[in-house]
């Protein structure tokens, strides 16, 4: 008896991750917010090891990606995050890709080294409060962030941020508002 339950608790949870991960995938990267979200202050470092904040950003729209070189996802997708840059950024577009390795801006230097990260500038948060500011499950986390600061949408996990249909979504944020 004992297996039966176990058994259609197993097909009932497969049967709702399916449905999640379907909804997921129709909202795009990440599902929009009902309603613009105040992201709490994030204090962080550039590559030169000046102070930061996301208020340094605003007036763009920033894809907030918080990541560690230690997460093999976030590891994958640090390269179409680059290309991302390189296509979109600018005066009205910026990846802010957020290291929280605790060991600094060294390690995470090291890894651009190695996998030829060019058009994302170093920013690094070695105290790793962002992901709990952030209230990130996991990482990476990925949060679409409008001209005045505030949350528009989230990801978990790694998406590859280069594909057409992710730009075309980026995009439409930018020329939104």
């Amino acid at each position: 008896m004992k297996w039966r339950v176990v058994m259609i608790v197993g097909v009932i949870a497969v049967a709702v991750g399916a449905y999640v991960g379907y909804w997921q995938a129709s909202q795009g990267p990440f599902a929009r917010r009902q309603s613009p979200k105040v992201i709490p202050e994030l204090r962080f470092v550039d590559a030169t090891g000046h102070a930061k904040t996301l208020a340094d950003f605003r007036g763009k729209v920033v894809l907030l990606n918080v990541w560690a070189t230690w997460c093999e996802p976030c590891r994958e997708e640090m390269p179409a995050l680059d290309r991302l840059q390189a296509q979109l950024g600018g005066d009205r577009f910026q990846v802010l890709a957020l290291s929280v390795d605790q060991q600094g801006a060294a390690i995470a230097r090291k890894f651009y080294d190695e996998v030829a990260i060019k058009a994302l500038p170093l920013y690094v948060d070695p105290t790793a409060k962002a992901a709990f500011v952030l209230n990130a499950p996991g990482l990476p986390v990925t949060l679409l962030v409008d001209r005045n600061g505030h949350e528009i949408g989230r990801h978990l996990g790694a998406v590859k941020w280069d594909a057409p249909e992710v730009v075309e979504r980026l995009q439409r944020a930018m020329t939104a508002e």
